[in-house]
């Protein structure tokens, strides 16, 4: 096995692509392995991310007819995508999704998708088997149980793929605060997620803006 290290194995927006497989109601009604609710926020969080590092995004479900639909939480920040539906569990076995992933050139494949046993797996060790640099973003994933999630996430491994959250795939793509271009829409997307340190970066800014008592004007 070839081990992730060095400065070149980090993850780069201008190299990634990230697909999004079945956060549909069905699979969240049996999510157990997360809080259901953590899991809406954390991809909603991962496709905002994506967004304002121009990251190629592909959003698919499995027979969304029976199914539903992907969550509106993602669905909204990219309005005028297709969802690709498809009947194959195997998402990498799609040709319509894995031509649309190739299409974009890039080769850090980044995934994140419900369940993790099944949807998340057999695409990622799939493509991880052809050649691609895959990365799953495990708290946007999630399994029918603890067990399942984490054995999942232990078969991935075991194949060579690459484990992140999405806060770490955030600051991997930004790198540097002082890229400008991104840093202000990257903290809005931190803003909106984080739960508590966003609200202490809130705190931070009230207390920045409020005039010392006795302080001249």
């Amino acid at each position: 096995m070839k081990f992730r290290n060095g400065l070149d194995s980090l993850l780069r927006p201008e190299d990634s692509v990230l697909v999004l497989i079945d956060h549909q109601p069905y699979q969240l009604a049996n999510l157990n392995s997360h809080d259901p609710q953590a899991v809406v926020n954390n991809t909603t969080a991962l496709a905002k991310v994506a967004k304002v590092f121009n990251v190629p995004t592909i959003l698919t479900s499995v027979v969304a007819a029976r199914g539903g639909y992907i969550f509106p939480h993602v669905t909204e920040v990219f309005p005028d995508q297709e969802v690709i539906d498809r009947t194959l569990i195997n998402t990498w076995q799609d040709p319509k999704v894995v031509d649309v992933v190739k299409a974009t050139g890039r080769k850090q494949l980044v995934i994140a998708g419900l369940w993790t046993e099944i949807c998340v797996a057999m695409p990622a060790i799939q493509a991880a088997g052809e050649g691609w640099d895959v990365t799953v973003i495990t708290d946007a994933c999630g399994g029918i149980s603890v067990e399942s999630h984490e054995v999942a996430i232990q078969r991935m491994i075991a194949a060579g793929i690459n484990m992140m959250s999405w806060v770490a795939l955030a600051s991997e793509w930004q790198r540097d605060w002082a890229r400008a271009e991104t840093a202000f829409a990257l903290n809005d997307a931190l803003r909106d997620h984080l739960g508590g340190s966003a609200i202490a970066y809130l705190w931070e800014q009230q207390l920045l803006n409020t005039p010392v008592p006795g302080d001249a004007a």
